[in-house]
């Protein structure tokens, strides 16, 4: 294929452009995965399941104590009851087993009561603990919020560039002649790079330097000829920098 020089040094323009917008495609896909964002709401979930199963202990626990009142109350009630019986009863055997019932209900509330005791001090650990929980939750919450939305301008910034960059690649490809663009376009699909700049005999998009037998062979081209990198087989662009 045959062009002119000076359209040849325009891919270098295309390449550098190409280079940007796929530089920011890239970032802007890492953004929106948000690996830091992932790992939050990792954290979250966690801490959201936690507060779960931690309400759950203060509920059951709330019951138990629910309960114990109940049942402290009903044996207060019949503690009223049989006092009152008792200072009504005249018969001795009845007497003695209410007596009887008075003390095994005594001795029925202050176990009741124990147990009221223990649940409350057990109930101030699992609330603190719901209370650490959802702390750390509305911490973890917050900072994701604020990963959101610096994200979220990042990325619409980083939108901004890319559109002027492809609006600017367009311009540029404009200049190019239809066919040589279209053989940069399908090198730089291939193989990544469409256009290379030669410089001191190294081409630029594979950085590696080009042997004397592949030199010998793009001296002998013409200027207007079109020559691959034997290397990374985009366009090699011929300039005073090339070292021929």
């Amino acid at each position: 294929m045959k062009a002119a020089p000076e359209d040849q040094v325009i891919l270098l323009d295309l390449q550098r452009l190409d280079n940007d917008v796929t530089r920011i495609a890239h970032r802007i896909t890492s953004l929106q995965k948000g690996d830091q964002l992932t790992e939050l709401g990792t954290r979250a979930a966690g801490l959201r399941s936690e507060l779960v199963a931690a309400t759950g202990e203060v509920e059951d626990a709330e019951r138990e104590l629910a309960r114990l009142e109940s049942d402290t109350a009903t044996a207060h009630a019949r503690i009223e009851r049989d006092t009152t019986m008792l200072q009504n009863v005249s018969n001795s055997k009845d007497a003695a087993g209410l007596q009887s019932e008075l003390e095994s209900l005594q001795r029925r509330i202050g176990g009741l009561e124990t147990a009221e005791l223990e649940i409350m001090e057990n109930l101030d650990v699992l609330r603190a603990r719901v209370g650490d929980v959802e702390a750390k939750l509305a911490e973890v919450d917050a900072a994701r919020a604020g990963l959101v939305a610096d994200r979220d301008a990042e990325i619409a910034r980083l939108t901004g560039d890319k559109d002027s960059a492809e609006q600017s690649r367009a311009a540029v490809a404009a200049k190019v002649p239809a066919d040589l663009l279209a053989l940069y376009d399908r090198q730089r699909a291939r193989y990544g790079f469409g256009a290379s700049l030669l410089q001191g005999g190294v081409s630029t998009a594979s950085g590696v330097s080009l042997t004397n037998s592949d030199l010998q062979d793009i001296r002998r081209a013409a200027p207007d000829d079109v020559v691959l990198c034997p290397d990374s087989d985009a366009i090699l662009v011929r300039t005073a920098e090339s070292g021929l």
